[in-house]
């Protein structure tokens, strides 16, 4: 049995857990069967989003005469456009792998990892692994053991797949497949009206697929706050059918292609067909692939790791971060879950000693989301309707973009919606619209680093003209200043 200061199961955000821990000289372990770097950069985040810029190029040119300007698409080359993403986003992965083979006191294990007792994991070797000189070894089906003084379980998360009548007959697409097709698909049915399947929706139905997309909610991305899950539910109808309020029950294969029978809530059924099926109703936790039964860690409902607010979970010495938390589903809360499990683990711990004594909390009250259909949403905080289900008193205010001089230029429909205490401290704040993945990251930081009031952004200078005056003027809509300087371009608009 090979003993390590730390052993990380998983390849992603938990990996950098081990790299802290070798730049303190300690001793560890990173097991991964797929690609480094996890999902996110694969089979996520980074593909989704190059592939739907893609599709913001072509709905642009496609829209550019209400500018004057006349443009069209004459082709796209889609075999071309996924097989370039994949080359990038593979050749990154790859190149992490070199990097942490080559890295001091850290080890590769190649293949999946499950637990034999609370801090031992045995890992089945793929083809290949790698010793502590970093130099390849033959895993050849081999079965070895690892020995952790503490241990980081960060194994991810995979798509769902409902119980749907005839769905195990199907010839249907998971998100992760749905990325690289080599052909756009003529016809597409979408069942899954949450972030997955409206940026998908989106980017299919952008590039010229018909689309189904069915929800079982009554509108589209049904955990936002409602106005911005209406508008996406509007925005998304310009390039799908979409079926809110109905829910997949039957799936039976057709003449190339593919039916799906959807019912609403009085049971009133509909047959959608398609050329593919693609599901998107979320993810579920790898946790089950762990073999948690030999160990004293335990799990929710869902699957997901119990932990505490320092992400150990109840063995002392085992520790959590990622989807398998499923606290903030978002690579950007692994990577600030990984911080916070390191700090834990390493900090004011003496070299060869593993056990720090931080006792960082997490804190997720400003950990922000963007959703990337178009318009792109962004979000951080509470939405109005969980300040109303906690009976929390609030005030809100909400400011359309063409309030800013540039957002009236680009003839957007979206808006800033801003939810606040009467004290003036920040509650949530939901943007819709061009860049609102940026725009929101001042409120984060007014959250995060200020006072949390509307003042913080209020009271600061904002560029003009740009479209972050929005984001200005609606705070300042809030604030108790007595002077304003805020722009309000909606007469001309108008």
């Amino acid at each position: 049995m090979d003993a390590y200061d730390i052993v990380v199961i998983g390849g992603g955000s938990g990996s950098q857990v081990a790299t802290a821990a070798t730049d303190r000289g300690l001793e560890a372990a990173v097991i991964e069967r797929g690609p480094l770097g996890g999902a996110c950069i694969t089979r996520g985040c980074v593909p989704s989003k190059a592939l739907i810029h893609r599709a913001d190029v072509v709905d642009e040119i496609r829209g550019a005469a209400k500018t004057g300007i006349d443009a069209e698409v004459n082709d796209v080359d889609y075999g071309e456009i996924t097989s370039a993403i994949r080359e990038t986003v593979y050749g990154k992965a790859d190149r992490q792998e070199r990097s942490l083979r080559e890295r001091e006191h850290v080890t590769l294990y190649r293949g999946e990892g499950r637990f034999v007792d609370d801090r031992t994991v045995a890992v089945d070797l793929e083809e290949e692994a790698t010793d502590r000189g970093g130099d390849k070894t033959n895993g050849g089906g081999e079965t070895v053991e690892l020995r952790g003084e503490s241990v980081v379980v960060a194994v991810g998360s995979r798509p769902t797949v409902p119980p749907i009548d005839g769905i195990e007959d199907a010839d249907y697409l998971t998100s992760d497949d749905a990325l690289f097709l080599e052909e756009r698909p003529d016809s597409l049915v979408i069942v899954g009206g949450g972030y997955i399947g409206a940026e998908l929706g989106y980017f299919f139905g952008a590039m010229g697929t018909d689309v189904s997309l069915v929800g079982r909610s009554d509108r589209l991305v049904p955990r936002e706050d409602h106005e911005v899950s209406d508008a996406v539910t509007e925005s998304l109808e310009r390039y799908c059918d979409v079926y809110t309020g109905h829910e997949a029950t039957r799936v039976s294969g057709g003449d190339g292609g593919v039916g799906v029978e959807v019912e609403s809530a009085d049971n009133e059924a509909i047959e959608l067909e398609g050329e593919r099926l693609l599901i998107a109703t979320g993810r579920r936790p790898n946790t089950d692939t762990l073999s948690l039964e030999e160990t004293g860690i335990e799990t929710d409902d869902a699957g997901h790791l119990e932990v505490d607010d320092r992400l150990e979970t109840g063995v002392d010495g085992v520790w959590a971060l990622g989807d398998v938390v499923g606290t903030q589903p978002y690579k950007h809360a692994a990577d600030y879950e990984a911080e916070i499990v390191s700090a834990n683990l390493l900090e004011e711990s003496e070299v060869g000693d593993v056990g720090g004594d931080a006792e960082r909390t997490v804190d997720y009250d400003a950990m922000p989301h963007a959703i990337f259909t178009k318009p792109q949403v962004a979000s951080v905080g509470r939405t109005s309707g969980e300040l109303e289900d906690n009976e929390r008193e609030y005030e809100s205010t909400t400011v359309s973009f063409d309030a800013a001089p540039l957002g009236m230029i680009l003839e957007t429909d979206g808006f800033v919606k801003v939810l606040a205490a009467p004290d003036g401290e920040i509650l949530g704040c939901h943007i819709v619209g061009p860049q609102a993945s940026t725009l929101i990251q001042e409120v984060v930081v007014a959250m995060e680093r200020g006072s949390g009031t509307v003042d913080d952004v209020a009271g600061s200078v904002h560029v003009h003209p740009a479209l972050s005056e929005a984001v200005y003027a609606a705070f300042d809509d809030l604030s108790s200043r007595p002077f304003s300087t805020a722009p309000d371009w909606r007469d001309v608009a108008d």
